[in-house]
């Protein structure tokens, strides 16, 4: 799928997300990589639908921003932020899209999800909620006058956290213009489009 080192650097990230995750116990230091086969279904996805303005809400150390990253990366104009919260992680976030080659793919925002997606330009064509799963409504809230007309809302997490993934869900599950599907991959991968009235 990728070249050598990128494929090898995403083994790496692999393999550091599952011991680390396994020793420490605080979840502000847990990485909570997303599984390589929702990250694969992401990057299709983003492809195969040609999104151009994606919103990562939870960076992390930058695993799934380099799926999404590497997605966009022969998109002509592509405009692709990440937002994460603990300073760490984004130090880590940095590093890696680094070595992927893909850190001026990518614009890393550090703060608050809630409050920062109030000030993002809008016009996004896809939003990845990956963060702390209960703020995501009041994110998809301020964010959905911010949308493109043809749009993907991504969630993870469905089946591992579902009462945290409820209100979510039950929000956009109850937008007349989107369609939504739950895929039975990983975590549980939450997948909502809405076409353009023109299509």
């Amino acid at each position: 799928m990728f070249e050598p080192a990128l494929t090898q650097l995403l083994l790496e990230l692999e393999e550091l997300g599952r011991e680390n995750d396994a020793r420490v116990t605080e979840r502000r230091h847990k990485l909570l990589n997303l599984e390589r086969p929702t990250a694969e279904l992401i990057w299709l996805l983003l492809q195969s639908t040609c999104r151009r303005r994606v919103l990562e809400i939870g960076t992390s150390n930058g695993y799934s921003t380099i799926w999404l990253a590497a997605a966009l990366r022969h998109t002509p104009n592509a405009r692709f932020i990440s937002i994460e919260r603990v300073p760490e992680k984004l130090v880590q976030a940095r590093r890696n899209l680094e070595r992927a080659g893909l850190l001026s793919a990518v614009e890393l925002l550090e703060g608050d999800a809630t409050e920062m997606v109030r000030s993002l330009a809008p016009d996004f064509d896809c939003i990845f909620f990956d963060a702390d799963r209960v703020s995501a409504p009041a994110q998809l809230e301020i964010l959905l006058p911010k949308l493109a007309p043809d749009v993907l809302l991504l969630a993870d997490n469905v089946f591992s956290h579902p009462e945290e993934v409820a209100e979510y869900r039950a929000r956009v599950e109850g937008l007349p213009e989107f369609i939504w599907t739950v895929v039975p991959v990983g975590k549980g991968l939450h997948i909502a489009w809405r076409k353009a009235k023109s299509q």
